[in-house]
Formats: structure tokens, C-alpha cells, sequence
């Protein structure tokens, strides 16, 4: 989970029980497409849209703490964004999430 800075603005994403772990709900935050993922306890939001070609990633296989995309096999972190393997060589935005009163807030742009 990242922490943002206390000027932030944070939206309402789900409630925690909402998304089980290993599942995802996508949101919109600042105009950006974004994917929640649950992860354990853990709640992690990264830019729906793989590096590689602008398709969503999020309908694709999570593996571990990587999501796979299900267009060319393209595989990133979920937890930083980071580009693991080929044809993506450009990590994916991640966005600020925090927990409160058993919701998912997301900041109200990219980390």
C-alpha cells in the first residue's frame, strides 16, 4: 500500500470485503482507468492500460504480485507498476490507496 502526502484528495473506491483476495474492481480516478487489487490483506492500484500496446490489464492472470497481459503476455508488479518482462519495456502508473473505515480509497492521481 503507498501513502500519499496529506494534500490529497481520496475517492471512494469499494468496501474491503468487496474484493477478495486475488480479485480486482476497476475504478476512475482523475480521468485515469484504474485497477484495486487485493492482494492478502493488501490493496494495491496501478493504471489499467499495459505499457505496451494502451489495452486494459486488468482482465488478465494474476500471478503472485505480477499481473499478466492478456493481449501479448506483457508482466508487471502489482504492487510498484514495474515492467517484468517483455514486450513492455515502460513501467505502468500506480495510484496512493489507503484504508478507512473498512474502505478502499484511492488518491486522486498517480503516486
Amino acid at each position: 500500500m503507498t501513502l500519499a502526502n496529506d494534500m490529497t484528495d481520496w475517492i471512494d473506491v469499494a468496501a474491503t470485503s468487496a474484493i477478495a483476495d486475488g480479485e480486482h474492481v476497476l475504478a476512475e480516478v482523475d480521468g485515469y482507468p484504474v485497477a484495486v487489487f487485493r492482494i492478502g490483506d493488501e490493496f494495491y492500484a496501478i493504471e489499467d492500460v499495459c505499457s505496451h500496446d494502451g489495452a486494459e490489464i486488468a482482465s488478465g492472470v494474476l500471478e503472485g504480485n505480477d499481473i499478466v497481459c492478456p493481449r501479448h503476455g506483457a508482466r508487471f508488479c502489482v504492487k510498484t507498476g514495474a515492467v517484468k518482462c517483455a514486450p513492455a519495456y515502460e513501467d505502468i502508473r500506480t495510484f496512493a490507496v489507503k484504508l478507512e473505515n473498512d474502505r478502499v480509497w484511492l488518491a486522486d492521481g498517480p503516486a
